[in-house]
Protein backbone atom coordinates (compact mmCIF):
# COMPACT_ATOMS: atom_id res chain seq x y z
CA UNK A 1 0.00 0.00 0.00
CA UNK A 2 1.46 3.34 -1.05
CA UNK A 3 -0.41 6.20 0.62
CA UNK A 4 0.35 9.87 -0.07
CA UNK A 5 -1.19 12.79 1.83
CA UNK A 6 -0.99 16.37 0.56
CA UNK A 7 -1.94 19.26 2.81
CA UNK A 8 -3.56 22.41 1.42
CA UNK A 9 -3.48 24.87 4.35
CA UNK A 10 -5.91 27.44 2.93
CA UNK A 11 -9.58 28.18 3.56
CA UNK A 12 -12.05 31.01 3.01
CA UNK A 13 -12.66 31.57 6.73
CA UNK A 14 -11.71 29.92 10.01
CA UNK A 15 -14.57 27.97 11.60
CA UNK A 16 -15.12 28.48 15.31
CA UNK A 17 -14.20 24.89 16.22
CA UNK A 18 -11.21 24.51 13.90
CA UNK A 19 -7.71 23.88 15.27
CA UNK A 20 -6.28 22.49 12.01
CA UNK A 21 -3.30 24.04 10.24
CA UNK A 22 -5.15 26.43 7.94
CA UNK A 23 -5.16 30.14 7.19
CA UNK A 24 -8.02 32.10 5.60
CA UNK A 25 -7.86 34.39 2.57
CA UNK A 26 -4.16 33.86 1.77
CA UNK A 27 -4.81 34.05 -1.97
CA UNK A 28 -1.35 35.46 -2.71
CA UNK A 29 0.26 32.24 -1.45
CA UNK A 30 -1.64 29.83 -3.69
CA UNK A 31 0.68 29.92 -6.69
CA UNK A 32 4.04 29.79 -4.84
CA UNK A 33 2.68 27.11 -2.51
CA UNK A 34 1.60 24.87 -5.38
CA UNK A 35 5.00 25.35 -7.04
CA UNK A 36 6.71 24.39 -3.76
CA UNK A 37 4.53 21.29 -3.45
CA UNK A 38 5.57 20.17 -6.91
CA UNK A 39 9.21 20.52 -5.94
CA UNK A 40 8.77 18.53 -2.74
CA UNK A 41 6.75 15.85 -4.54
CA UNK A 42 9.46 15.51 -7.16
CA UNK A 43 12.05 15.02 -4.41
CA UNK A 44 9.88 12.41 -2.67
CA UNK A 45 9.45 10.50 -5.92
CA UNK A 46 13.24 10.56 -6.38
CA UNK A 47 13.90 9.40 -2.80
CA UNK A 48 11.33 6.59 -2.96
CA UNK A 49 11.60 5.18 -6.50
CA UNK A 50 9.78 1.95 -5.57
CA UNK A 51 6.81 3.75 -3.99
CA UNK A 52 3.60 2.63 -5.71
CA UNK A 53 0.76 5.10 -5.36
CA UNK A 54 -2.39 3.32 -4.20
CA UNK A 55 -4.12 6.15 -2.30
CA UNK A 56 -3.77 9.90 -2.74
CA UNK A 57 -5.54 12.25 -0.32
CA UNK A 58 -5.77 16.05 -0.48
CA UNK A 59 -6.77 17.50 2.90
CA UNK A 60 -6.73 20.88 4.57
CA UNK A 61 -7.87 23.51 5.07
CA UNK A 62 -10.06 23.35 2.05
CA UNK A 63 -8.23 22.08 -1.05
CA UNK A 64 -11.02 23.30 -3.33
CA UNK A 65 -10.34 26.97 -2.56
CA UNK A 66 -7.45 26.60 -5.02
CA UNK A 67 -8.22 27.51 -8.64
CA UNK A 68 -9.26 24.31 -10.36
CA UNK A 69 -6.26 24.44 -12.74
CA UNK A 70 -3.86 24.43 -9.78
CA UNK A 71 -5.59 21.58 -7.95
CA UNK A 72 -6.06 19.35 -10.98
CA UNK A 73 -2.48 20.13 -12.01
CA UNK A 74 -1.29 18.75 -8.66
CA UNK A 75 -3.40 15.62 -9.09
CA UNK A 76 -1.96 14.97 -12.54
CA UNK A 77 1.57 15.73 -11.36
CA UNK A 78 1.31 13.12 -8.59
CA UNK A 79 0.06 10.56 -11.06
CA UNK A 80 2.98 11.35 -13.37
CA UNK A 81 5.91 11.29 -10.92
CA UNK A 82 4.83 8.28 -8.83
CA UNK A 83 4.24 4.71 -9.97
CA UNK A 84 0.46 4.58 -9.98
CA UNK A 85 -1.69 1.59 -9.14
CA UNK A 86 -4.45 0.78 -11.63
CA UNK A 87 -7.09 1.35 -8.95
CA UNK A 88 -5.59 4.28 -7.05
CA UNK A 89 -8.09 5.92 -4.69
CA UNK A 90 -7.77 9.68 -5.21
CA UNK A 91 -9.67 11.69 -2.57
CA UNK A 92 -10.18 15.41 -2.17
CA UNK A 93 -11.81 17.27 0.71
CA UNK A 94 -14.20 20.02 -0.35
CA UNK A 95 -16.64 22.46 1.18
CA UNK A 96 -20.05 23.40 -0.22
CA UNK A 97 -19.77 26.80 -1.84
CA UNK A 98 -16.24 26.25 -3.15
CA UNK A 99 -17.16 24.09 -6.16
CA UNK A 100 -19.63 24.15 -9.05
CA UNK A 101 -20.41 21.55 -11.72
CA UNK A 102 -17.58 22.77 -13.96
CA UNK A 103 -15.07 22.46 -11.10
CA UNK A 104 -16.31 18.96 -10.21
CA UNK A 105 -16.18 17.87 -13.86
CA UNK A 106 -12.54 18.99 -14.00
CA UNK A 107 -11.69 17.00 -10.87
CA UNK A 108 -13.20 13.86 -12.35
CA UNK A 109 -11.37 14.39 -15.63
CA UNK A 110 -8.08 14.66 -13.69
CA UNK A 111 -8.69 11.26 -12.10
CA UNK A 112 -10.23 12.18 -8.73
CA UNK A 113 -12.62 9.36 -7.85
CA UNK A 114 -13.57 10.13 -4.25
CA UNK A 115 -14.75 13.41 -2.76
CA UNK A 116 -15.44 14.25 0.89
CA UNK A 117 -17.69 17.22 1.67
CA UNK A 118 -17.35 19.05 5.00
CA UNK A 119 -21.06 19.66 5.54
CA UNK A 120 -21.10 19.41 9.38
CA UNK A 121 -24.86 20.11 9.57
CA UNK A 122 -27.91 20.69 7.39
CA UNK A 123 -29.43 22.94 10.06
CA UNK A 124 -28.86 26.61 9.22
CA UNK A 125 -28.85 27.72 12.85
CA UNK A 126 -26.15 25.17 13.69
CA UNK A 127 -24.11 26.08 10.61
CA UNK A 128 -24.14 29.73 11.65
CA UNK A 129 -23.11 28.75 15.20
CA UNK A 130 -20.14 26.84 13.74
CA UNK A 131 -19.02 29.75 11.59
CA UNK A 132 -19.69 27.87 8.35
CA UNK A 133 -20.25 29.88 5.15
CA UNK A 134 -22.80 27.61 3.45
CA UNK A 135 -26.41 26.84 4.30
CA UNK A 136 -28.24 23.54 4.40
CA UNK A 137 -29.76 23.80 0.91
CA UNK A 138 -26.38 24.61 -0.63
CA UNK A 139 -24.87 21.59 1.13
CA UNK A 140 -27.56 19.24 -0.13
CA UNK A 141 -27.37 20.65 -3.68
CA UNK A 142 -23.61 20.15 -3.97
CA UNK A 143 -24.04 16.41 -3.35
CA UNK A 144 -26.33 16.23 -6.37
CA UNK A 145 -23.81 18.21 -8.44
CA UNK A 146 -21.07 15.74 -7.50
CA UNK A 147 -23.25 12.87 -8.67
CA UNK A 148 -23.96 14.71 -11.92
CA UNK A 149 -20.20 15.04 -12.41
CA UNK A 150 -19.85 11.27 -12.17
CA UNK A 151 -18.74 10.85 -8.56
CA UNK A 152 -20.02 7.59 -7.13
CA UNK A 153 -17.76 7.55 -4.06
CA UNK A 154 -18.97 10.56 -2.03
CA UNK A 155 -18.46 11.08 1.68
CA UNK A 156 -20.11 13.60 4.01
CA UNK A 157 -18.70 14.92 7.29
CA UNK A 158 -21.24 15.75 10.00
CA UNK A 159 -20.73 16.88 13.60
CA UNK A 160 -22.82 16.24 16.69
CA UNK A 161 -22.69 17.52 20.25
CA UNK A 162 -22.86 21.06 18.83
CA UNK A 163 -23.92 24.20 20.72
CA UNK A 164 -27.71 24.24 21.18
CA UNK A 165 -28.06 21.04 19.12
CA UNK A 166 -30.90 18.68 20.03
CA UNK A 167 -31.29 14.97 19.38
CA UNK A 168 -34.02 15.79 16.86
CA UNK A 169 -31.88 18.31 14.95
CA UNK A 170 -29.04 15.77 14.78
CA UNK A 171 -31.50 13.17 13.47
CA UNK A 172 -32.62 15.67 10.81
CA UNK A 173 -29.06 16.30 9.55
CA UNK A 174 -28.17 12.62 9.59
CA UNK A 175 -31.34 11.61 7.75
CA UNK A 176 -30.76 14.37 5.20
CA UNK A 177 -27.29 13.00 4.46
CA UNK A 178 -28.61 9.44 4.18
CA UNK A 179 -31.41 10.57 1.85
CA UNK A 180 -28.82 12.04 -0.52
CA UNK A 181 -27.56 8.55 -1.37
CA UNK A 182 -23.92 9.06 -0.38
CA UNK A 183 -21.92 5.91 0.33
CA UNK A 184 -19.79 7.11 3.25
CA UNK A 185 -20.32 9.21 6.39
CA UNK A 186 -17.76 10.56 8.85
CA UNK A 187 -19.61 11.52 12.04
CA UNK A 188 -17.59 13.39 14.63
CA UNK A 189 -18.49 14.50 18.13
CA UNK A 190 -17.42 18.07 18.74
CA UNK A 191 -14.20 18.39 20.70
CA UNK A 192 -13.41 21.88 21.98
CA UNK A 193 -9.75 22.44 21.11
CA UNK A 194 -7.31 25.06 22.37
CA UNK A 195 -6.77 28.18 20.24
CA UNK A 196 -10.30 28.14 18.83
CA UNK A 197 -13.21 30.54 19.17
CA UNK A 198 -15.19 27.81 20.92
CA UNK A 199 -12.44 27.32 23.50
CA UNK A 200 -12.51 31.04 24.39
CA UNK A 201 -16.29 30.94 24.68
CA UNK A 202 -16.14 27.87 26.88
CA UNK A 203 -13.59 29.57 29.15
CA UNK A 204 -16.07 32.45 29.50
CA UNK A 205 -19.04 30.12 30.10
CA UNK A 206 -20.58 31.22 26.80
CA UNK A 207 -20.76 27.82 25.10
CA UNK A 208 -23.94 25.85 25.74
CA UNK A 209 -23.32 22.23 24.76
CA UNK A 210 -25.73 19.25 24.86
CA UNK A 211 -25.76 17.07 27.94
CA UNK A 212 -23.87 13.79 28.07
CA UNK A 213 -27.23 11.99 28.00
CA UNK A 214 -28.22 13.82 24.81
CA UNK A 215 -24.91 12.91 23.17
CA UNK A 216 -25.42 9.24 24.05
CA UNK A 217 -28.89 9.41 22.48
CA UNK A 218 -27.32 10.95 19.36
CA UNK A 219 -24.96 7.97 19.21
CA UNK A 220 -27.91 5.58 19.41
CA UNK A 221 -29.77 7.46 16.66
CA UNK A 222 -26.65 7.37 14.50
CA UNK A 223 -26.22 3.62 14.72
CA UNK A 224 -29.91 2.88 14.11
CA UNK A 225 -30.34 5.19 11.12
CA UNK A 226 -27.08 4.27 9.40
CA UNK A 227 -27.59 0.54 9.83
CA UNK A 228 -31.14 0.92 8.51
CA UNK A 229 -29.81 2.52 5.33
CA UNK A 230 -27.09 -0.08 4.79
CA UNK A 231 -24.12 1.96 6.06
CA UNK A 232 -22.16 -0.17 8.49
CA UNK A 233 -19.88 1.29 11.13
CA UNK A 234 -16.32 0.20 10.37
CA UNK A 235 -14.44 2.69 12.58
CA UNK A 236 -15.41 4.68 15.66
CA UNK A 237 -16.59 7.69 13.62
CA UNK A 238 -17.06 6.24 10.13
CA UNK A 239 -19.87 4.40 8.36
CA UNK A 240 -19.93 3.10 4.81
CA UNK A 241 -21.75 0.95 2.31
CA UNK A 242 -19.75 -2.24 1.79
CA UNK A 243 -16.81 -1.58 -0.53
CA UNK A 244 -16.78 2.18 0.11
CA UNK A 245 -14.59 2.32 3.23
CA UNK A 246 -11.89 4.98 2.87
CA UNK A 247 -8.75 3.06 1.84
CA UNK A 248 -6.46 5.97 2.67
CA UNK A 249 -7.70 6.28 6.24
CA UNK A 250 -7.65 2.51 6.71
CA UNK A 251 -3.93 2.71 6.01
CA UNK A 252 -3.61 5.12 8.97
CA UNK A 253 -5.67 2.91 11.26
CA UNK A 254 -3.51 -0.10 10.39
CA UNK A 255 -0.55 2.16 11.31
CA UNK A 256 1.13 1.48 7.98
CA UNK A 257 3.64 3.77 6.28
CA UNK A 258 2.68 6.82 4.25
CA UNK A 259 4.32 9.74 2.48
CA UNK A 260 3.22 13.35 2.94
CA UNK A 261 3.88 16.75 1.43
CA UNK A 262 2.96 20.32 2.29
CA UNK A 263 2.95 22.61 5.30
CA UNK A 264 2.12 20.80 8.58
CA UNK A 265 1.96 17.43 6.79
CA UNK A 266 3.26 14.41 8.70
CA UNK A 267 4.81 11.37 7.03
CA UNK A 268 5.66 7.96 8.46
CA UNK A 269 8.28 6.00 6.53
CA UNK A 270 10.96 3.51 7.54
CA UNK A 271 9.86 3.70 11.17
CA UNK A 272 10.37 7.47 11.33
CA UNK A 273 7.67 10.12 11.69
CA UNK A 274 8.47 13.53 10.18
CA UNK A 275 6.47 16.73 10.57
CA UNK A 276 6.83 19.65 8.20
CA UNK A 277 6.79 23.33 9.04
CA UNK A 278 3.25 24.47 9.79
CA UNK A 279 3.69 27.99 8.43
CA UNK A 280 3.06 28.14 4.64
CA UNK A 281 5.40 31.12 4.20
CA UNK A 282 8.20 29.27 5.99
CA UNK A 283 7.46 26.11 4.01
CA UNK A 284 7.71 28.04 0.72
CA UNK A 285 10.96 29.75 1.82
CA UNK A 286 12.56 26.43 2.82
CA UNK A 287 11.68 24.81 -0.49
CA UNK A 288 12.93 27.83 -2.47
CA UNK A 289 16.29 27.84 -0.64
CA UNK A 290 16.67 24.04 -0.70
CA UNK A 291 16.46 23.80 3.09
CA UNK A 292 14.67 20.99 4.87
CA UNK A 293 11.00 21.58 5.67
CA UNK A 294 11.14 18.98 8.47
CA UNK A 295 10.81 20.58 11.91
CA UNK A 296 10.19 17.44 14.01
CA UNK A 297 11.50 13.91 13.60
CA UNK A 298 10.69 10.89 15.76
CA UNK A 299 11.86 7.31 15.40
CA UNK A 300 9.67 4.93 17.35
CA UNK A 301 11.04 1.87 19.09
CA UNK A 302 9.50 -1.44 18.06
CA UNK A 303 7.60 -1.62 21.35
CA UNK A 304 6.25 1.92 21.03
CA UNK A 305 5.17 1.21 17.46
CA UNK A 306 3.46 -1.99 18.66
CA UNK A 307 1.41 -0.07 21.23
CA UNK A 308 0.53 2.59 18.68
CA UNK A 309 -0.60 -0.06 16.19
CA UNK A 310 -2.84 -1.61 18.86
CA UNK A 311 -4.40 1.75 19.75
CA UNK A 312 -4.98 2.77 16.13
CA UNK A 313 -6.40 -0.65 15.25
CA UNK A 314 -8.84 -0.60 18.14
CA UNK A 315 -10.60 2.28 16.40
CA UNK A 316 -11.77 -0.27 13.85
CA UNK A 317 -14.88 -2.35 14.53
CA UNK A 318 -13.00 -5.46 13.38
CA UNK A 319 -10.24 -4.70 15.89
CA UNK A 320 -6.61 -5.78 15.64
CA UNK A 321 -5.35 -9.05 14.18
CA UNK A 322 -3.17 -10.88 16.70
CA UNK A 323 -1.40 -12.73 13.90
CA UNK A 324 -0.49 -9.51 12.06
CA UNK A 325 0.80 -7.97 15.28
CA UNK A 326 3.00 -10.97 15.99
CA UNK A 327 4.30 -11.15 12.41
CA UNK A 328 5.15 -7.43 12.48
CA UNK A 329 6.60 -7.12 15.99
CA UNK A 330 7.15 -10.61 17.39
CA UNK A 331 4.97 -9.64 20.37
CA UNK A 332 1.89 -11.50 21.57
CA UNK A 333 -0.75 -9.00 22.65
CA UNK A 334 -2.15 -11.20 25.45
CA UNK A 335 1.24 -11.77 27.05
CA UNK A 336 2.28 -8.14 26.63
CA UNK A 337 -0.73 -6.55 28.36
CA UNK A 338 -1.44 -9.37 30.81
CA UNK A 339 -3.79 -8.38 33.64
CA UNK A 340 -4.77 -5.12 31.95
CA UNK A 341 -6.56 -7.10 29.25
CA UNK A 342 -8.06 -9.46 31.82
CA UNK A 343 -9.59 -6.52 33.71
CA UNK A 344 -10.92 -4.83 30.56
CA UNK A 345 -12.40 -8.12 29.40
CA UNK A 346 -13.96 -8.77 32.82
CA UNK A 347 -15.92 -5.52 32.55
CA UNK A 348 -17.01 -6.35 29.00
CA UNK A 349 -15.11 -3.49 27.39
CA UNK A 350 -12.95 -5.61 25.09
CA UNK A 351 -13.16 -8.98 23.41
CA UNK A 352 -10.00 -11.09 23.09
CA UNK A 353 -10.34 -14.11 20.83
CA UNK A 354 -7.73 -16.48 19.43
CA UNK A 355 -7.43 -14.20 16.37
CA UNK A 356 -8.51 -10.68 17.33
CA UNK A 357 -8.49 -7.97 19.98
CA UNK A 358 -11.44 -5.58 19.64
CA UNK A 359 -13.49 -3.11 21.63
CA UNK A 360 -17.04 -4.35 22.31
CA UNK A 361 -20.23 -2.40 21.65
CA UNK A 362 -20.44 -1.81 25.41
CA UNK A 363 -16.87 -0.53 25.46
CA UNK A 364 -17.16 1.78 22.46
CA UNK A 365 -18.58 4.77 24.40
CA UNK A 366 -15.61 4.29 26.76
CA UNK A 367 -13.05 3.78 24.00
CA UNK A 368 -10.87 6.67 25.18
CA UNK A 369 -10.57 4.99 28.59
CA UNK A 370 -9.79 1.60 27.03
CA UNK A 371 -7.08 3.05 24.79
CA UNK A 372 -5.57 5.01 27.67
CA UNK A 373 -5.17 1.71 29.55
CA UNK A 374 -3.28 0.18 26.62
CA UNK A 375 -1.16 3.08 25.39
Amino acid sequence: MGALYIHIPFCLSKCYYCSFASIPSAFHLYEPYVASLRKELNELAHNYPNFKLTTLFFGGGTPTVLPVEQLTGLVRYCREVFNEDNETEISIEANPGTVNLEYLDALRAAGVNRISFGVQSFNNKELKALGRLHDGNEAFSVLDLAMQAGFNNISVDLMYGLPCQSVDSWKYSLQKALNSGVKHLSLYQLTVEHDTVFFKRQENNQLLLPTEEDVLQMDEVTFALCEGEGLKRYEISNYAVSGYQCKHNLNYWFNNEYLAAGAAAVSYMDGTREKRSQNPDQYIDCIASNRSVIVEKERLSSEASFRETVIMGLRLVEGVSRRRLFERYGIDVERYYGHTLIDLEKYGLIELSATTLRITDKGRPLSNYVMAELV
